[in-house]
């Protein structure tokens, strides 16, 4: 079992622990880099729509996560940032600056809606969101002259200083480098005062109060960089399906993102990168398994929705930690075996919500 030894106040905050995380992440790193010269152009598709899901599930992390607010109408985040972006395309607009005004756009909504919501908690709160994702389907569906209604809106092909990034290796690594800043982004966000706030709220509304922290200004705060997040992807996600339409960004949508960050693990993000791989991977998995299943099985309607169902209320019951708790429980046996002692780490499963940042 490796520890640190901090000789200095910085280490607190360094974005790696020690060297070796740096070796890993940046194996990672390259490994990612290199995947499209080794996958076909089908599964270098898929990682890309892993890479969008990820983007999401960073600004659902951040909600949801770290400020400990539920939301169910994420789905309209992500759909105002589709739409913004394949507007600002057809208005003439760089993708670069159509990407960046469908972003500040998603956030600018996401603060509108905070300032009411943050008035509410809990349930309420979920309920207030699902109503707004309601409305919005509402304005996407009737406001033809931009959205386009019920007829759907064609997106333009991206394109970078002439360079067409439509080729799926190019888009692989637009998304690819849009999720190493947006991480990049998020760690930097919680060392700040502001990412602090965040956890504080999210711990105890009484205590952080008490302690000079606005929670109105903060929730609020919280719901714009959550929608921003998510309008990003939302932006990415627009090309990725060529062609929007309201039946793309259902409530459906909503629960498999908030599905995402509690399967991945809550309050951590590598937990967003596992959920999304899980989230992103699982369609493909549930189509080759109606394949494979007898016609009684596999032709069930509603067998997606149902199996995602079924995998969050196992995860609830058996391992609230999500999929990143599972493996540092992994981690910790193979570092201490054959020392490790199942009762040693029995308070995993009941600790403070103040230590849920990994």
């Amino acid at each position: 079992m490796r520890f640190v030894l901090k000789t200095r106040y910085g280490q607190d905050v360094d974005l790696f622990l020690h060297g070796g995380q740096r070796f890993w992440y940046a194996l990672l790193a390259l490994a990612a880099a290199a995947a499209p010269l080794a996958l076909d152009a089908f599964y270098v598709g898929e990682l890309s729509l892993v890479f969008i899901w990820a983007i999401a599930g960073v600004g659902m992390m951040l909600l949801v996560g770290y400020t400990g607010l539920v939301s169910l109408g994420h789905a309209a985040f992500l759909a105002s940032g589709a739409y913004a972006h394949a507007w600002g395309l057809e208005q003439g607009l760089p993708f670069l600056a159509s990407l960046a005004g469908a972003t500040l756009f998603s956030a600018a909504v996401g603060a509108a809606v905070g300032l009411p919501a943050a008035r509410t908690t809990g349930i309420y709160l979920a309920v207030a969101t699902l109503a707004f994702e309601r409305i919005a389907a509402h304005v996407i569906e009737h406001w033809d002259s931009v959205t386009g209604g019920f007829r759907g809106k064609p997106v333009l092909d991206p394109e970078v200083l002439g360079v067409s990034l439509i080729q799926p290796t190019a888009f692989y690594y637009l998304c690819l480098a849009t999720l190493g800043l947006c991480l990049l982004a998020a760690l930097n966000l919680l060392r700040s005062p502001t990412g602090r706030a965040f956890i504080a709220v999210r711990d105890s509304e009484i205590s952080a109060q008490s302690m000079g922290i606005d929670l109105a200004r903060t929730k609020s705060a919280s719901f714009a960089l959550s929608a921003g997040f998510t309008g990003l992807a939302g932006a990415l996600l627009a090309h990725r399906i060529g062609y929007l339409a309201p039946d793309a960004f259902t409530v459906q949508t909503s629960i498999q993102l908030l599905l995402m960050v509690v399967v991945g693990g809550l309050g951590s993000l590598h937990g967003v990168l596992f959920g999304a791989v899980f989230l992103g991977l699982l369609p493909q998995a549930v189509a080759l398994g109606r394949d494979v299943l007898p016609p009684a099985v596999g032709e069930i309607p509603g067998l997606e929705p149902g199996l995602f169902g079924l995998i969050l209320l196992l995860f609830l019951i058996f391992e609230p930690l999500g999929i990143y708790g599972r493996w540092i429980k992994i981690r910790l046996y193979l570092e201490e075996f054959p020392l490790y002692r199942k009762a040693t780490y029995k308070r995993q499963r009941s600790y403070l919500r103040t230590e849920r940042v990994r």
